[in-house]
């Protein structure tokens, strides 16, 4: 089960119902690594990891719904990851360590959760 912590999201709730696992294929399961030193494993832990923080990618989205999320692994690194879903799968497109804004949105959502609880 992957647990997703969302804001303002519209069609984004969808995204948790429709999840059963991952895709990963030769061209994206080692292009993070070698481009940015992210691995596979990484990726998926930001998904089980709250909070999670996912969001339209409207501005790259061309032929399929794309969508953005900032989250951690288990060893607190902080990512931004792109993917899509296809056929009830995440399917990660890129993954990178999280620029100085990215983390400072994604610090404000971690202290909004920690209220939260």
């Amino acid at each position: 089960m992957y647990i997703l912590v969302i804001y303002n999201m519209a069609k984004e709730d969808e995204i948790p119902s429709k999840v059963e696992g991952f895709e990963w294929d030769r061209g994206n399961f080692t292009k993070n690594l070698e481009r940015h030193g992210v691995s596979h494993i990484e990726c998926e832990e930001v998904f089980f990891n709250t909070p999670v923080l996912v969001r339209e990618d409207a501005g790259h989205s061309r032929s399929e719904d794309r969508y953005y999320a900032l989250g951690k692994t288990d060893n607190e690194r902080s990512l931004f990851i792109v993917f899509t879903v296809r056929k009830n799968k995440i399917r990660v497109i890129s993954a990178r360590d999280m620029n100085r804004k990215e983390r400072k949105a994604y610090e404000e959502i971690e202290k909004s959760a920690k209220v939260q609880e």
